[in-house]
């Protein structure tokens, strides 16, 4: 049963699979936190196209894909980061995306929120930025889905202040016709995101963030904080206007950003929650009895997980969310749009294997077994 597996010294070692997964099901909706996961997309791996050509992409699995999510209570965020908005899958791709998902959504009594950005355009004036993220905000609304309002690279270049973005977001939650979510994207996901709010100091982008909350509270309903920043996330979630909540981004810290403490607790909007969903929505069902000590019992040990996929540089941690879905027999193949499947190495891949594995993550041991062995043949390592 053993596998010899590359270690990050250029030699191997033997490692020793899990015998059986963790026994989770699928039970009652959550009743103490409202949980996203944000959710990849599937390539299409029969499709003839290059990385910069436009994504290809498997509809009948990636609609299964967020209907297993759907299964175990958890919402899906999708046409996010986690989809490869901006690295790999282009604002066309992802309108198809939030159209084929939301219909999903409704017949299977899913919920579901989807990314509003602005990537129709590469740049632009402040009047092309508002447009752009007004043709997407329609396009959300009129498929019924709740709008996420993600950060714009077009705005980060195109603004010369904070005035600007108080202006833009200003214009649009004016717009909407339903609450929506408001996410701050961190530059350790998309370095083009650096000085959002106007500001590379995170104090002064902090205020402006909450003053353009505290200009319209009753159209945003929350906030999705992803700057893996534990203590500045429960900063701005204590300074939030009563009825505003805050959905942590943190894939670094999110155990006890949504145990929370006396003054409160972050829901949850996380990429590692597509590979992790089923014993995350365990472990927010034990939260729900008020067992805080069960839940970090269940979520803690994920964390090292989570760490390893989010590393240095973090925007790459997709790849690891569609090789751990293909190890857990999610899609047949370990191919992503863009050729974004090349961006972590080989000992990479083994230690998120070994780590997935040792949380009993794979409802078939023996397959993920197979299939990293097949991907370890390919790399010329001997078994």
């Amino acid at each position: 049963m053993t596998i010899r597996l590359p270690d990050l010294k250029g030699g191997l070692r033997a490692y020793e699979p899990r015998p059986e997964p963790l026994a989770v099901t699928p039970g009652s909706p959550f009743t103490s936190r409202t949980v996203f996961s944000a959710a990849h997309v599937v390539a299409d791996p029969y499709a003839d196209v290059s990385p910069d050509s436009p994504a290809a992409v498997d509809w009948d699995a990636t609609l299964a894909f967020r209907r297993h999510l759907w299964s175990h209570g958890l919402g899906v965020a999708e046409a996010m980061d986690t989809a490869q908005r901006g690295m790999g899958l282009d604002w066309a791709g992802a309108a198809e995306l939030i159209r084929r998902s939301a219909a999903e959504a409704k017949a299977v009594g899913g919920r579901i929120a989807c990314g509003v950005g602005t990537d129709q355009i590469t740049a632009g004036s402040l009047v092309e930025v508002r447009a752009a993220y007004e043709e997407q905000l329609a396009l959300v609304e009129e498929s019924g889905a709740q709008a996420i309002l993600m950060a714009s690279r077009a705005l980060a270049a195109a603004a010369s202040g904070p005035e600007d973005y108080l202006e833009v977001y200003g214009h649009l939650l004016r717009q909407a016709s339903e609450p929506v979510i408001l996410h701050w994207l961190g530059p350790m996901f998309d370095p083009a995101l650096d000085g959002y709010w106007g500001s590379s100091d995170l104090d002064t982008a902090t205020d402006t963030f909450l003053d353009v909350i505290a200009a319209h509270p009753d159209k945003v309903e929350g906030i999705k904080v992803s700057l893996l920043d534990a203590r500045r996330e429960i900063d701005i979630r204590r300074r939030l206007p009563q009825g505003v909540r805050c959905y942590t981004g943190d894939d670094f810290n999110y155990p006890e950003l949504i145990a929370g403490d006396e003054k409160g607790f972050s829901h949850a909007l996380l990429g590692i929650f597509d590979p992790l969903g089923p014993l995350a929505a365990q472990a927010v069902r034990v939260l729900d009895t008020g067992d805080v000590a069960g839940f970090r019992a269940l979520l803690d040990p994920t964390v090292e997980l989570s760490r390893h996929l989010f590393q240095t540089p973090t925007r790459f941690y997709k790849t690891g969310v569609v090789f751990l879905a293909w190890l857990a027999g999610h899609q047949s193949h370990f191919t992503m749009v863009g050729g974004l499947q090349s961006a972590r190495s080989l000992p990479h891949f083994a230690r998120a294997y070994e780590l997935a594995d040792g949380l009993g993550l794979f409802p078939d041991p023996k397959l993920a077994q197979e299939r990293m062995k097949n991907l370890l043949a390919l790399y010329g390592v001997p078994q």
